[in-house]
């Protein structure tokens, strides 16, 4: 199913290594300030984004198998 979501991207060398689907804006502001402190790689960055997402359900826990950037 297609959804919108607010997701927290993992970026290395310009390609989206791993995305996490967040509930708010805020939770993910909160959560990439803290990946950002713990990791002080340059290569490695977080960006929040809002994006329509193909996302699953398994197991109970929602997931995000394609996003959709427009």
């Amino acid at each position: 199913m297609v959804e919108t979501v607010f997701a927290l991207l993992m970026i290395i060398e310009h390609e989206i290594k791993e995305h996490r689907i967040q509930e708010s804006l805020s939770m993910c502001l909160k959560r990439k300030r803290v990946a950002e402190r713990q990791l002080k790689n340059k290569t490695v960055s977080y960006k929040c984004i809002k994006s329509k997402a193909e996302v699953e359900i398994y197991q109970g826990e929602k997931s995000i198998k394609k996003l959709i950037l427009e």
